[in-house]
């Protein structure tokens, strides 16, 4: 079979080589792309032949998999898999497996990071030393104490609950189904609307998908107390941004913490959480550390050579 590496995926070419020689071994044939595609005829070229495509968290859209006749299976190397052309999948009946799990540690720490961010002004702070100034007025507040709401209680968000508990946080999820193992750990099932009223903190980890594309709406954000401190680590059209934005610029929401948005970066000068009072932002890299890169490759591959071997794991419900 002929297997591609569509794109970069955080790790050294060593080690990329070091799955790709095991490939080769088996007697396929392998090629890795070590820059991102131009536009969608390149991709589509380096996809020309493919039996297996590996890709990361950039978009793969149908009329790439509608031109790829060999394409039989397509390993995404990310948790999500909305930026692939899955309905096109299904049809074509190409299999899709992704990288569950590789960033759970990794998006929990900043999650955490940035609600001691929010809490205790270090940003501002850091501000603050370089134009001279002092800690009056700045030294902020402790999450121990404080009320937690978990929106989505996957592998992330229990996770960061944990980390929450660890500092002496109250935690509350709302969660479409419930378990008695997270019950166990000291988690208290809430309604949506318990949640964003009751929280000092709130962190979303839901998937996107049509049911949950704009499910922070604006009347949801205008529940949340004057306050909290909102964290989106998950996916950005999930919320309505514009609202957040205006909640913020009007005082009636205290911090964000957003790592994801409505495209990926770099975002439009125009964006309104850019303008927006009271938020430290960045680029998309919750998922990414030294670690997690490694993790994320030895899964990557791991879903190839199970596929081969025909006992395919991390399959994705199409």
């Amino acid at each position: 079979m002929k297997i591609a590496l569509l794109e970069p995926i955080g790790v050294t070419r060593e080690i990329v080589e070091s799955y790709g020689e095991r490939l080769r071994e088996m007697g396929h044939e392998f090629c890795y792309y070590d820059t991102l595609w131009e536009n969608t005829e390149e991709l589509k070229k380096r996809s020309e032949g493919c039996d297996i495509a590996m890709i990361a968290n950039h978009p793969y859209p149908q009329e790439v998999i509608e031109a790829s006749d060999k394409l039989k299976m397509i390993s995404v190397a990310f948790t999500g898999i909305d930026h692939v052309g899955t309905a096109c999948c299904k049809e074509k009946d190409i299999m899709v497996c992704n990288a569950a799990g590789y960033s759970n540690q990794t998006v929990a720490e900043l999650i955490i990071g940035f609600a001691v961010d929010a809490l205790r002004n270090v940003v501002k702070a850091d501000a603050v030393v370089r134009q001279q100034g002092t800690s009056a007025g700045i030294g902020g507040r402790e999450i121990c104490g404080r009320t937690v709401g978990i929106i989505g209680l996957g592998q992330i968000g229990t996770m960061a609950a944990r980390l929450f508990q660890a500092f002496g946080a109250r935690v509350i999820a709302y969660n479409r189904s419930q378990s008695e193992e997270k019950k166990d750990l000291g988690i208290t099932y809430c309604s949506l609307d318990e949640v964003l009223e009751q929280s000092d903190i709130i962190s979303l980890n839901l998937p996107l998908n049509n049911e949950t594309r704009g499910f922070i709406s604006r009347e949801k954000i205008a529940k949340m107390k004057p306050d909290a401190v909102f964290i989106n680590c998950a996916r950005g059209p999930i919320v309505d941004n514009k609202a957040l934005a205006d909640a913020l610029n009007e005082d009636r929401l205290g911090f964000a913490c957003i790592d994801v948005f409505d495209c990926e970066p770099p975002i439009p000068e125009d964006y309104p959480l850019l303008h927006a009072k009271n938020t430290v932002l960045t680029p998309h890299q919750a998922f990414i550390s030294e670690e997690s890169m490694k993790r994320r490759a030895e899964i990557v591959f791991r879903n190839v050579f199970s596929y081969l071997e025909g006992a395919p794991q991390n399959v994705c419900k199409l």
